[in-house]
């Protein structure tokens, strides 16, 4: 078979599997021939064989978008499933009777006055002193809350991160993050033309050696962690690796970057780390995992030196929250919606963790029971990209493969893992249960007649 089919043959089983998804952009030819290290006269025929296919579409000036997947011929790596996908890639968890609750605050903003306040005027990165206050008691934890003067506002955590990462590093600036990661902060940093630094995890997260030989081989601008409930390795760093990592930052003259968005789901979790260097760390939060992704409102904890140039990274980036959203959010806290829904999730997360350690037994499984994710390394001979490719064709499973999360170093390190990371959250527990089961008698029919489908490289499921 021609080379160009055959990489034609991986973007279709991207587009198939949902790792990439219909309105995403492909890369510009010249880009994607160089990651596959291919002339610019091959992509522009895989392009071409994409757009036959009728699994892409050009637009001048735009670029080219993937279209909806037409319908398979026939059976692909084996016989269908022939029941809808159950997408364990997106993850957003939700509360029995959450709706119900959340309509209470919507009610009271139904107001004509209150309304005309809410939507008159953009909300301003510093919100409100009552949306600030909201946020201090939301984000608090035993033995640290932040003050609400420090509180910065965004649209959603997304754009959390986006402004705390504009704002402390230049374009071809270093950032350090976990060797897995979260995937958008791989692609906020391909958007702002910031360089990736991975650096070498354990049980704990970041460790510490890792920072500090990494800053000494060429100066990292800052880092990104996430300290408690590691997505997707749900790990939770201890009281002594935040204190040594505090001390470090400190010494290195660094500031990170701590997301705690999964965080809430840990009733006794340790002070983040901002609790041990205020001075040095910018925590990122938002209340889309605890209450909703429709209508929501993202949090930065910034230290003073660093409030205006965060102020400004949001408003320039039009990364500033709704008032709409901002009044919502505030009444939510308030009233006691937020906390009400919080511990139905945290109850709902270890349901859930149970049925992984029933359907997923003597699997190699990393698992929190507070996590709404697991992160599954594969049987051998399974390759991440062959099982996700099985597991939509012969399961009607989606999940997200390892390589989604993986960090490639400029020496080669970080090579994408033979793992999976599976959300929790989205589909009913019965439907969970059952998508678990395919999953786990799919590992175990190993990969006998299924033919190997390879990454694409550059391309990334990106979920919550």
């Amino acid at each position: 078979m021609e080379e160009y089919r055959r990489i034609a043959d991986r973007v279709e089983a991207a587009v198939r599997d949902g790792r990439l998804r219909p309105g995403d952009r492909l890369p510009p030819q010249r880009v994607f021939a160089r990651r596959h290290a291919i002339a610019n006269s091959t992509a522009i025929r895989v392009y071409g064989e994409l757009a036959r296919r009728g699994l892409v579409v050009g637009e001048v000036g735009r670029g080219t978008f993937v279209r909806a997947a037409p319908p398979l011929p026939g059976p692909a790596l084996a016989e269908a499933s022939g029941a809808a996908p159950v997408d364990l890639q997106l993850n957003y968890p939700a509360a029995e009777g959450q709706s119900e609750l959340m309509a209470r605050a919507l009610a009271a903003l139904a107001r004509s006055d209150v309304l005309t306040e809410a939507v008159s005027r953009p909300a301003a990165a510093t919100g409100t002193p009552e949306a600030r206050d909201a946020a201090a008691a939301v984000l608090a934890r035993p033995g640290w809350a932040p003050d609400p003067e420090s509180v910065l506002f965004a649209g959603n955590g997304r754009q959390a991160i986006a402004a705390a990462l504009s704002a402390l590093v230049p374009a071809g600036g270093r950032l350090g993050v976990e060797a897995l990661t979260y995937p958008l902060v791989k692609a906020v940093a391909e958007t702002l033309g910031i360089r990736l630094v991975p650096l070498a995890l354990d049980e704990e997260g970041i460790r510490p050696e890792a920072l500090a030989a990494a800053h000494r081989a060429a100066p990292l601008a800052a880092v990104y962690l996430q300290p408690t409930l590691h997505n997707p390795l749900s790990s939770t760093a201890g009281e002594g690796r935040r204190a040594e990592l505090a001390e470090l930052l400190r010494n290195l003259d660094l500031t990170a970057v701590e997301d705690t968005t999964w965080a809430f789901l840990v009733p006794d979790a340790p002070a983040p780390l901002a609790a041990h260097a205020p001075e040095r760390v910018l925590l990122v939060d938002s209340l889309s995992k605890r209450l909703a992704p429709g209508l929501t409102v993202g949090y930065l904890v910034v230290p003073g030196r660093l409030r205006a140039a965060v102020a400004e990274s949001l408003r320039s980036g039009a990364w500033t929250a709704g008032g709409l959203a901002l009044a919502a959010a505030t009444r939510w806290i308030g009233d006691g919606t937020v906390a009400e829904v919080v511990a139905a999730k945290r109850a709902d997360a270890r349901a859930r963790h149970a049925l992984v350690r029933r359907r997923l037994a003597g699997q190699a499984v990393r698992a929190s029971p507070y996590a709404y994710y697991c992160w599954w390394e594969l049987p051998a001979p399974w390759r991440a990209e062959t099982f996700t490719a099985a597991a939509a064709a012969r399961a009607g499973v989606a999940v997200t493969p390892g390589g989604a999360f993986a960090v490639a170093g400029r020496d080669g390190a970080g090579a994408a893992p033979d793992a999976i990371r599976v959300g929790l959250a989205s589909p009913p527990r019965a439907v969970l249960d059952e998508a678990l089961g395919r999953l786990a008698a799919l590992a175990a029919e190993g990969v006998d007649g299924v033919d190997g489908v390879e990454a694409v490289q550059g391309t990334e499921a990106v979920e919550g």
